[in-house]
């Protein structure tokens, strides 16, 4: 008798076991990631600046959101099969508006380095570039080499790979809160600041852009080669996977080789130059 009752005693239990079981799956399955937040959303969310040339700026004509990066990240959102929303913002802004959710990617040319990807995921690179030097026109700023800079004002972002190297041989540093190209470059000309290390494409647009501005790329200074990508949170797995499958789609039809034509004057930023590490 005491067995024909814990059998049916011994089966309830293991039906809750299960049913609890059970219910766990369902919990877990129900459970979203970012990913699939973006696609019941339908739209990929990118900061930028929109001061940057000529990678994400403002066209003086249409007053529109546009340059290299702005575009590439427009064509993944379409490949993607999603609308885009652009929020400009300075670059630190950017990097913690990634961390804490507040933006899928962060698209301004920043730099792929070895602390920054212990941080966030960086998607393949899109450009390819070395560092550079602006500064005036008529006397070069007094500045023959990377060693000269020990004195002089160097304008930048203070947390960008430029403004380290700036300061690592003894340059003073003067920033600014997401400023235009026009007010970083005029200041050199007039002799506010001295130089302005960054990236080489985006030096010659800028000085290109404003030719009656005493200022040059300077002949003599190369350094530091570099590769930039989207930046996205860490865990967003699934995110940086989708992106980097259209982005090696983008790279392999010549996509991105257009793109970068269009905005740095026939270059191709998608090949790796020619420079020492």
């Amino acid at each position: 008798m005491k067995k024909m009752f814990f059998a049916p005693a011994l089966f309830a239990a293991s039906a809750l076991v299960l049913a609890a079981c059970g219910g766990d799956e369902d919990t877990a399955t129900e459970e979203k990631t970012a990913w699939d937040e973006i696609q019941e959303e339908g739209t990929l969310t990118v900061a930028t600046s929109g001061t940057l040339l000529a990678t994400s700026f403002r066209d003086a004509e249409s007053d529109e959101l546009t340059g290299f990066e702005v575009e590439v990240a427009r064509e993944v959102a379409e490949r993607l099969e999603l609308d885009i929303e652009f929020k400009e913002m300075g670059f630190d802004e950017m990097l913690t508006s990634v961390q804490t959710g507040q933006v899928d990617i962060a698209a301004n040319d920043i730099e792929i380095t070895e602390d920054r990807a212990e941080e966030f995921t960086f998607s393949t690179p899109v450009k390819y570039s070395y560092g550079t030097a602006v500064v005036r026109k008529d006397d070069l700023s007094g500045i023959s080499s990377l060693e000269d800079l020990e004195g002089k004002k160097a304008a930048g972002a203070s947390t960008s790979i430029y403004m380290e190297i700036a300061r690592s041989y003894g340059a003073e540093e003067v920033t600014y809160d997401n400023a235009s190209n026009e007010v970083y470059l005029r200041d050199v000309s007039i002799g506010r600041t001295d130089v302005i290390l960054n990236d080489y494409y985006l030096s010659t647009f800028g000085v290109a852009a404003f030719p009656e501005l005493n200022i040059t790329i300077h002949p003599d200074i190369k350094y530091a080669p570099s590769e930039v990508g989207l930046v996205m949170n860490k865990d967003n797995e699934e995110l940086a996977e989708n992106v980097n499958r259209v982005l090696d789609e983008m790279l392999e039809d010549g996509t991105i080789t257009e793109i970068s034509e269009e905005f740095f004057g026939g270059a191709d930023v998608s090949v790796k130059p020619d420079i020492e590490e």
